[in-house]
């Protein structure tokens, strides 16, 4: 045997133990992971649960900066009834919440709850113009306020959209993100199967839409991107920080309340197959929607490689309302990078808050005459 056959013997012999001694590091780091206790727990942010209607729940968040340092008027976030609120608070690292929070934002989040069969019945207006509506004056009461600064997202941000043109004297600033306002694109798999699915069937069956069945649907968009996740999480078990991370976004994504059946027919049917909301024919009970009528400042943010709700879908808002004051964000995300991408982080929050500081103003309600010449 040659000196060139022997070293190479020699080289794969060390190539051989190195990969060995480093499989069985691994595995040792792996198994310590699984077998000991992780930080997985999500929407860790302290808050108090300040209204309470039938499953609906008010959280407020108070600021970490002293007042006149951030934002004057307070901030509703109205999410989705798809998924949970946690979603913003996910990890201590990357939390919107917290990051509004050092901002100087006094926050409430709309927490929808979990729909029981009681439910089925409860229909847009029950949310819009009775929960939403209702929170927005408790909280306008509380803070002696007549206007505040709504954020919607995605699905709450096109509830947010109505009920600001129902309500435009209520809302200072409105805030839409991955929000859906324009539905007829055949950008994205979801707006096609949801004009051809017949969920009329499944809500007849349940009652109400199963969030069990519509995160199946979310994974069928994009099967490939599944395994790849499911990869990466075995090829990352000993990486402690990414496997809490994981489990953490895997207990948001399957923690997953039903939508009340007749709430979403008529979203199917309103939006995604009549995409009535742009086109000035949508009516909420007995009330035309005209969004029109948002003449408050709008800024409309939405991500580039949005799989769910795509630009193509969220574009055409601020050409079609009645604002003057209107902002386009694109970010180079999807649509849940928007809030946990460390990229975004950087970019999101900061934008508007600074978007909010420039059109705060002096969000407090003047003292009457009656008041003034009693103190006198």
């Amino acid at each position: 045997m040659t000196y060139s056959a022997l070293h190479s013997l020699d080289s794969m012999a060390r190539e051989s133990m190195q990969a060995l001694t480093q499989g069985m590091t691994y595995a040792e780091e792996s198994f310590r992971n699984i077998s000991e206790d992780l930080n997985t727990d999500i929407a860790t942010t302290p808050f108090e649960v300040v209204y309470e209607e039938d499953r609906v729940r008010l959280k407020h968040y108070l600021p970490k900066k002293k007042a006149g340092k951030g934002v004057k008027t307070p901030l509703l976030i109205v999410y989705a009834l798809i998924n949970r609120e946690t979603m913003l608070d996910l990890q201590p690292d990357k939390s919107v919440i917290r990051n509004f929070l050092e901002e100087g934002v006094e926050l409430y989040v709309l927490e929808w709850g979990y729909p029981m069969r009681k439910d089925r019945w409860l229909t847009l207006e029950d949310h819009i113009e009775g929960y939403m509506d209702h929170v927005v004056d408790f909280i306008l009461k509380e803070k002696a306020l007549d206007r505040l600064n709504l954020m919607g997202i995605c699905m709450g941000g096109t509830m947010s959209i109505v009920y600001a043109s129902l309500h435009p004297e209520k809302v200072k600033n409105l805030v839409t993100t991955v929000t859906p306002s324009w539905f007829d694109t055949e950008e994205g798999l979801l707006h096609l199967w949801m004009r051809e699915t017949q969920v009329e069937r499944i809500v007849e069956a349940y009652g109400n839409m199963p969030g069990d069945i519509m995160n199946l649907g979310f994974l069928m968009l994009n099967p490939a991107k599944l395994m790849e996740k499911y990869n990466g999480f075995m090829s990352n078990l000993n990486d402690r920080n990414f496997l809490e991370n994981f489990i953490r976004m895997e207990r948001w994504i399957f923690d997953s309340p039903d939508v009340p059946g007749a709430t979403f027919l008529e979203f199917i049917n309103v939006c995604y197959r009549e995409n009535r909301l742009l086109n000035g024919t949508m009516v909420l009970g007995e009330k035309p929607v005209d969004v029109k009528a948002l003449t408050m400042p709008l800024l409309n943010i939405y991500g580039q490689y949005d799989h769910l709700v795509p630009p193509s879908a969220c574009d055409r808002l601020t050409q079609a309302v009645g604002s003057s004051d209107v902002e386009d964000l694109c970010l180079a995300t999807g649509h849940i990078g928007i809030y946990v991408s460390a990229k975004c982080q950087r970019e999101f929050v900061p934008h508007i808050v600074e978007w909010l500081k420039e059109r705060d103003g002096d969000g407090l309600r003047m003292p009457s005459e009656e008041t003034l010449a009693a103190v006198a």
